[in-house]
């Protein structure tokens, strides 16, 4: 007996395009639609199953038991219905993967297709007609915004070693997990927004209370004491809203006993936020010295500020990290939505990419990309493939001949075979290993950072010492002043200058780099760009141009080297091959007249034929001069050597005779030679990697003096070459313009992209050259080096000022000069030591960034 009731259809053709009186089944592997006429059938228990392909049914032979409960009827609809209610959501690629709410499929991304309702193995006999008539299940109320797949793993930009199955804070450094790989089209960050909204909200009432503390003594606004509790009221927003997610981190930290910067800032606003309302409050329990101007001394503007500084801090790093996840999701965005697939009946149909499963066929026309991996069974086109070879010339295909997924069919249609989908994809394999560069290399700590740890102990240590100190040895009220002085120690140890040391040095650099043709995306690559020994370099769009142009043409004995180009171009007008455009284009360019070719005709990849000015031209490689019977030993010597430069040869034969050959090739930028040479002088290892063939990269390579070249390697091998280079202790930088480059690029020590290159590269790389010229590198190496050493210097300054304050806020000189911290000395220090920092890194802005 067949599963499921067959129902008799009462229209010409069902809406999906499947025959009148067809019926219509579920496929119970990946849930596609299919009719019993299916070429793919089997028999299990009594009962008939039905399959979109052959390896859906060697699925369900694996293992029967386990999918029969998923095929059923299907009811076709004008209107796709809402799920019913206890559907079964099911990964086309990995049906083992079932769940009963919608999602992404944990092992590869793809969008969960609905099956079946959950034990629904019966079959409805309906009537299409009267399809309105039947009782179906009410539709699933309007669903909320998709969360993030289930089985969805997140780490920490920071420390890749933390991995969870749900979103929070690392418990080593407090940053905001991300997901491992990001979704397409999830470019929004609800963090960024929600800081954003923080900053903005309470950045004119911190504006507000610096001023009141800064003036509003010489300004006599109104009573002191007064004034404490407007900055009282104006500041609590502040901290306790705007601050609260930085409270957050730093509890964190003291719970996973792994003391940081959130732990310094915690403390120290959290001290001068609770000293300075107990010194509102209740003024009467400190001791008369501690009033000053009327009023006990309070610190509602540090803590302010700070939190507004690190807030600012924070928005600039979410916007910087944004653009690691932008590279992912740049490169999902490569493949097509959907794929023509030839249904077995020979008809055609659009389906989602989704739904292309092992040895469908696929219609690929002129224009379209390849939408998966796969082999050319039909026709023939040329195909540009250089997201992944970064070769700029589009590669013949022809029948036997591979395809890659989202490869660009430029012209000729073709039917493929389809060979790798979903994870198994180049593609997907390209985006897997970018996540994986990414997360295998956290960003290099900040220098404050790296010492946050040891200060904040310090820092908390001094602190007990000194409330423990004048508790037992100090004057009468001695806990008092021991809890004052102790508060005080925390409260100068506030990181407002710290915190200024390194963001105010790396905004200044990234300024004065993007006047000078360099964006910085990080202040890790600016910390890291100085320490490069190892440059690998793509040839294309990075050493060259990028795009094919006439190089020249190569006359026949009888024939004239004009006549050669102006012929060629004339046949060229008829074709869509890229090469042909760049033939045109020169000969358009050199006022030729063209005439109209007559008799057009495309050769599946190996040239093109003709009629033209009654003359009979053909047009290609060897293949079809042999094929006509036409003899090209005559100018073999000059088209081998033309080859060994780097170029394209194509040979032009008129009325059965050779006339001549045309060379193409990728010229190199006219800024190359002397950024090479720049980069040579200050010792850096020069390495080109390129996915074109061996002898165009070494031909390249002589004309520029580069001793080590590596030819046809593809993404893959790139991402190998640094990591290789990196264990031999180099510290490497990759600078490429093409998507094949992004693998390597994310794992280099830092990735240098061509500002004239894709989006994907410049989202993968740390550092972009708007102009694409290389010499851009040795003016962002300088310009790293000096603002290292400037934050350096920044940092000498933030700490002295803490070496110096500590010591009187802790009453050390009280018993030599009875002297402890007051707020004028406190403000004036603190107001000192950040504008010493902002001052110094002011000073970036006019660096010399010439040669040395």
């Amino acid at each position: 007996m067949s599963m499921g009731t067959k129902a008799s259809i009462d229209v010409d053709q069902d809406p999906s395009g499947f025959a009148a009186g067809s019926v219509m089944m579920l496929d119970p592997i990946c849930g596609m639609t299919v009719t019993e006429q299916s070429l793919h059938q089997t028999q299990h228990d009594g009962r008939s199953y039905y399959f979109c392909s052959t390896e859906c049914k060697k699925k369900f032979a694996a293992n029967p038991t386990r999918y029969a409960v998923s095929a059923s009827v299907v009811v076709p609809a004008l209107d796709q219905p809402e799920p019913a209610a206890g559907t079964i959501y099911t990964c086309p690629m990995h049906p083992e993967v079932r769940q009963d709410q919608p999602g992404k499929c944990p092992k590869c991304g793809m969008t969960l297709e609905p099956v079946a309702p959950a034990g629904a193995v019966g079959a409805a006999s309906v009537n299409h007609a009267a399809a309105p008539a039947v009782s179906a299940p009410a539709p699933a109320p309007e669903p909320e915004p998709e969360p993030m797949a289930a089985g969805t793993i997140y780490t920490c930009p920071m420390h890749p070693e933390v991995q969870q199955d749900h979103p929070g804070n690392c418990p080593k450094c407090g940053m905001t997990l991300e997901p491992m790989l990001p979704e397409l089209g999830d470019d929004d960050n609800p963090e960024l927004r929600d800081f954003e909204r923080r900053f903005w909200w309470t950045l004119p009432l911190t504006g507000v209370v610096f001023v009141l503390a800064m003036f509003g003594h010489r300004l006599q606004w109104m009573d002191m004491a007064v004034q404490s509790w407007v900055e009282l009221v104006i500041s609590v927003p502040i901290v306790l809203w705007a601050g609260w997610p930085f409270f957050a981190r730093g509890w964190l930290s003291v719970v996973n006993r792994s003391p940081n910067m959130w732990t310094l800032i915690g403390l120290g606003t959290g001290a001068a936020f609770v000293y300075s309302v107990v010194a509102t409050v209740a003024p009467q329990v400190f001791p008369a010295s501690f009033v000053s101007m009327g009023r006990v001394a309070v610190y509602f503007e540090a803590a302010a500020v700070i939190i507004s500084l690190t807030l600012l801090g924070q928005v600039l790093e979410l916007k910087a990290r944004s653009q690691t996840s932008a590279a992912i999701r740049s490169l999902l965005g490569l493949a097509p939505k959907t794929a023509r697939r030839i249904r077995p009946d020979g008809g055609e149909e659009d389906v989602p990419l989704s739904h292309v499963h092992v040895g469908d066929l696929l219609r690929v026309r002129p224009g379209e990309k390849v939408p998966v991996d796969g082999t050319v069974t039909e026709g023939g086109s040329a195909v540009d493939e250089s997201m992944l070879t970064g070769e700029p010339l589009p590669v013949s295909k022809r029948v036997g001949d591979k395809v890659i997924g989202a490869t660009l069919n430029t012209s000729g249609a073709m039917v493929m075979r389809s060979d790798k989908v979903g994870a198994a994809t180049v593609l997907s394999q390209i985006v897997q290993m970018v996540a994986q560069a990414q997360r295998s290399k956290a960003p290099m700590q900040r220098m404050a950072d790296l010492v946050a740890g040891y200060f904040v102990m310090t820092v908390v240590a001094i602190a007990l010492l000194t409330f423990f100190g004048w508790g037992f040895f100090g004057p009468q009220p001695s806990w008092v002043y021991g809890l004052i002085n102790a508060v005080a120690v925390l409260i100068i140890a506030c990181p407002c200058a710290l915190g200024l040391a390194t963001p105010m040095s790396i905004m200044v650099a990234t300024g004065r780099g993007a006047t000078q043709g360099v964006l910085f995306r990080d202040a890790a690559a600016i910390e890291n760009l100085r320490k490069i020994d190892t440059l690998i370099i793509d040839k294309t769009g990075t050493l060259t141009e990028g795009r094919p142009e006439f190089e020249r043409a190569v006359p026949a004995p009888g024939f004239d080297a004009d006549e050669v180009l102006r012929l060629a171009a004339s046949l060229d007008q008829g074709s869509e091959h890229p090469l042909a455009e760049t033939i045109v284009r020169a000969a358009r360019e050199r006022g030729m007249r063209l005439d109209k070719p007559e008799g057009f005709e495309s050769g599946s990849g190996i040239g093109v034929r003709g009629k033209v000015a009654g003359q009979q031209l053909a047009l290609g490689n060897t293949t079809l001069m042999q094929q006509i019977g036409v003899a090209v030993d005559s100018l073999l010597a000059q088209a081998e050597a033309l080859r060994l430069e780097g170029a394209s040869v194509m040979h032009l034969a008129v009325d059965g005779q050779l006339a001549g050959l045309l060379a193409v090739s990728d010229p190199i930028k006219a800024s190359t030679p002397e950024a090479l040479l720049t980069l040579k002088a200050a010792g850096l290892r020069i390495v080109m990697a390129t996915g074109d063939g061996s002898t165009t990269a070494k031909a390249v390579a002589a004309k520029l003096g580069i001793d080590e070249v590596y030819g046809e390697v593809k993404p893959a091998d790139k991402l190998l070459l640094v990591q290789r280079l990196q264990k031999e202790g180099r510290v490497v930088a990759m600078a490429g313009d093409g998507i094949n480059d992004a693998p390597a690029l994310a794992q280099a020590d830092v990735g240098v992209a061509m500002g004239t290159g894709t989006d994907v590269a410049m989202n993968s790389a740390q550092v972009t050259l708007i102009k694409g010229d290389l010499r851009g590198i040795t003016t962002a190496r300088l310009l790293s080096e000096a603002t290292v050493a400037n934050m350096k210097q920044n940092l000498m300054f933030a700490f002295l000022y803490n070496a110096l304050g500590i010591p009187i806020a802790a009453g050390l000189l009280y018993p030599f000069t009875g002297w402890l911290l007051s707020p004028l000395i406190a403000a004036l220090a603190m107001s000192f030591s950040s504008v010493s920092v902002i001052g110094n890194a002011l000073r970036l802005r006019a660096v010399t960034l010439k040669k040395r």
